[in-house]
């Protein structure tokens, strides 16, 4: 546990817990603690963006915001926690949208959608395909004719079946017509972490859980999924994967901070307000997706949920066409035919 005190830090046992220096005039005024649940491990996205996410709320909220983390069932287990938490504002939750969007369609949840939240988001990530660095693989083009030889004898390190590497590893699996031998672990942090010391063969993990081992020379990485080339504060600029597969669907996974539905309407409000006067001009949090290849979005409201809507589609369609979804993409208003979504009510 960190717990912060102005510019003093003091290391603890578990949590990271952030305190105010100043009391902004919102409407809410928090009397205890808040808990942000992370439903993965340390070290990986989630977690890295809701420790920079979080001082600015503690500051704004004069109160401690403690980061918990809370890893298992694909982040299913954190998450269902915050939904049977009591909704007072005093438990919230970090994740990715992809995940928290479709955990009904993968069983994993029942019932529950995205709207079943308040979103605030803050940035949008993309995975990136890396090897060890002494792989035998020199770009993605080997990797890919390898995965299409024998694909089934590569091992691929992720945070899941339904996380950011995993279904970003089923997009590429499906456009490249490949088989591979998926390895889940606790969270984004040590699938990288177990890629990076030849425990995994390839990682298909956020471009920001992979910075610092590649920028270190240990990860090599090989392209990032997206139609555009990554640049990444001292990394060269990592090519595209629709360079080998120009056909493949690519859809943003945006990270941010999750309020439940229920919460009282002055928590809302002053979560809105953070969002547009502090967090979307934070000079911290742009600097850190500079640094970790990630897109700076900050949203909430109506914007963040038209933002969501796309990688809504893309992950429940993915699960639905990789085999992984218990239940059908329209109980959550998704129809894979037309490629739409609607809000369930």
């Amino acid at each position: 546990m960190r717990l912060f005190r102005g510019l003093a830090v003091t290391i603890a046992v578990s949590a990271v817990a952030l305190t105010a220096t100043s009391i902004s005039a919102q409407e809410w005024s928090p009397d205890r603690p808040i808990n942000i649940i992370v439903p993965w491990g340390a070290g990986g996205a989630t977690d890295q963006v809701t420790r920079v996410t979080a001082p600015i709320l503690a500051e704004q909220l004069g109160t401690d915001v403690v980061v918990v983390n809370q890893p298992g069932g694909s982040g299913a287990v954190g998450t269902q926690g915050v939904l049977s938490a009591q909704p007072d504002g005093y438990t919230l939750l970090a994740t990715g949208i992809a995940d928290a969007a479709t955990y009904a369609v993968t069983g994993l949840i029942e019932g529950t959608t995205i709207d079943d939240w308040h979103l605030y988001l803050s940035v949008a990530n993309v995975s990136v395909i890396s090897v060890p660095a002494d792989s035998p693989y020199a770009d993605f083009g080997e990797l890919l004719a390898a995965f299409q030889e024998d694909g089934a004898n590569i091992t691929v390190a992720t945070a899941g079946v339904s996380s950011a590497g995993g279904t970003a590893l089923s997009t590429l699996a499906e456009a490249g017509d490949f088989d591979y031998n998926l390895v889940a672990y606790d969270g984004g942090g040590p699938a990288t972490v177990a890629t990076a010391s030849g425990e995994s063969m390839v990682t298909t993990q956020l471009a920001g859980e992979q910075a610092e081992l590649i920028r270190g020379g240990r990860l090599r990485p090989l392209a990032v999924l997206s139609d555009e080339p990554l640049t990444m504060d001292g990394v060269d600029t990592i090519p595209p994967v629709t360079e080998w597969l120009p056909d493949i669907d690519i859809a943003y996974n945006y990270f941010g901070v999750l309020a439940p539905k229920g919460v009282p309407e002055e928590v809302v409000s002053t979560l809105d307000t953070i969002w547009a006067e502090h967090v979307a001009t934070s000079e911290e949090l742009q600097s850190y997706a500079q640094a970790a290849g990630a897109l700076f979005t900050p949203a909430y409201g109506e914007e963040a949920r038209e933002m969501v809507s796309p990688t809504v589609v893309a992950q429940a369609c993915a699960a639905l066409e990789r085999g992984d979804a218990v239940n059908d993409p329209s109980t959550i208003g998704v129809d894979c035919e037309a490629g739409t979504e609607t809000p369930v009510e």
